[in-house]
């Protein structure tokens, strides 16, 4: 925290500066605004000219080109006008160029005050002594995930109206068996963040479990409000796979898990779900969908360029996806990896499909994209690297044959 307070004054020292630096200026401007006031020989000017036009009206009048009427208008303008610019050429006094020095330190202290209380309000201090608790109890040789809980329950008295807070509490409380206690902190996560569509769903599922596995009125409740905002969340559709299962309907299971499937990154939670399925379609009677996908599919080795090999690390995400040539539907097999993996070989089949209604058994030629995610987002980010084959023809997975794609490009 000290080296953010360092940081913050060292952002204001130039603000600082802007106001003090006119004042150096002060005297200077001062004598240079007298010297030109003094010689201003603007009035002159006006009365010359006033004089000229003055004559000029008594030559036309003597001439008899304007009547005395005429001549009493026109003149009583040329006075008004003369006066109207001697009032503008009035200058109050010069004020001496030590005038409003004073002022300057009260607003100095007023700025400094205003950015501290300003970012107080609205910038990421709570955030910063998060951070600093959370490496705290790593670096602690005693640390445990009892003495986190234990410090960012300090922090929730300190900053409840902080989600990071409670989004940092709601999942330890869920993972260490305290339910009660997950529900209290998802459900003031809500109050501050509103009742949006991944935390309803975390609710039901929660409640779900508390309730052991029963769809109680309150879950439906739940469930019903986050698939009317959301109809394709993959926690609530997890949940429904569950209930479906437990009840026998196998059918309705794998169709959830499924849904599910395709609006989920995360690959060991497909893994989960896709190992569900398999048990499903056991219990039916038919054959897994391990087996069944061993039909038409693409083998694929995908390498990456050794000019580009420093641009990112080991841990970053692979995505190795297969669409139609066309563009028109969704992915058709998606297989994630890392980079340390390459090269590698892997096979694109309906194993690998993120929804039934859209996989590589159903097209004959498929467009193959590989990206390289260093933050691991699903969607494509300037500075990814990518490399692609336009088109690779779908058929029986053989042993000997592979498409060659090699990551060669970066994404701008």
């Amino acid at each position: 925290m000290t080296l953010l307070w360092v940081a913050i004054a060292i952002l204001l020292l130039p603000a600082l500066w802007l106001l003090v630096s006119p004042l150096r200026n002060a005297k200077s401007l001062h004598d240079q605004q007298y010297t030109f006031e003094a010689n201003d020989t603007s009035a002159e000017q006006n009365v010359a000219i006033f004089k000229r036009r003055l004559a000029s009206l008594e030559a036309a009048r003597e001439r008899g080109d304007i009547d005395p009427a005429r001549f009493e208008e026109d003149r009583l303008e040329l006075e008004r006008s003369l006066l109207e610019d001697t009032a503008v050429l009035e200058r109050r006094p010069l004020k001496p160029a030590s005038a409003g020095r004073l002022v300057v330190p009260f607003v100095m202290v007023a700025m400094v005050a205003v950015s501290v209380i300003w970012y107080q309000q609205q910038g990421a201090e709570g955030d910063l002594v998060l951070l600093a608790v959370q490496q705290e109890v790593q670096n602690d040789p005693e640390g445990s995930l009892a003495m986190y809980i234990e410090r960012m329950e300090e922090q929730a008295e300190r900053q409840p109206d902080n989600p990071n807070v409670w989004s940092a509490l709601f999942p330890v409380y869920r993972e260490t068996g305290q339910m009660p206690k997950a529900v209290a902190a998802l459900e003031r996560l809500m109050e501050i963040e509103g009742r949006i569509p991944p935390l309803l769903a975390q609710l039901a599922q929660i409640r779900f479990f508390m309730a052991e596995r029963e769809l109680t009125d309150e879950v439906q409740a739940l469930v019903d409000e986050t698939l009317e905002q959301d109809p394709r969340q993959p926690t609530v559709l997890g949940l429904l796979g569950i209930h479906a299962f437990d009840d026998g309907d196998y059918e309705q299971a794998i169709d959830h898990w499924r849904r599910a499937i395709a609006n989920i990154e995360d690959p060991n939670t497909v893994s989960s779900l896709r190992d569900g399925i398999q048990v499903a379609q056991q219990r039916m009677g038919i054959e897994p969908e391990e087996t069944v996908a061993e039909g038409n599919g693409v083998r694929v080795r995908v390498s990456l360029d050794e000019a580009l090999a420093d641009r990112v690390d080991d841990d970053a995400s692979v995505f190795i996806t297969a669409r139609d040539t066309e563009g028109e539907l969704p992915p058709l097999a998606v297989v994630r990896a890392q980079v340390s993996e390459l090269p590698m070989t892997v096979v694109l089949d309906d194993s690998a499909a993120m929804s039934p209604q859209a996989q590589i058994s159903q097209v004959q030629e498929a467009r193959l994209v590989v990206r390289v995610s260093p933050t691991g987002e699903a969607m494509p980010q300037p500075g990814d690297l990518f490399g692609d084959l336009e088109s690779v023809s779908v058929g029986p997975i053989s042993d000997d044959e592979a498409a060659e794609v090699v990551i060669n490009r970066v994404f701008e």
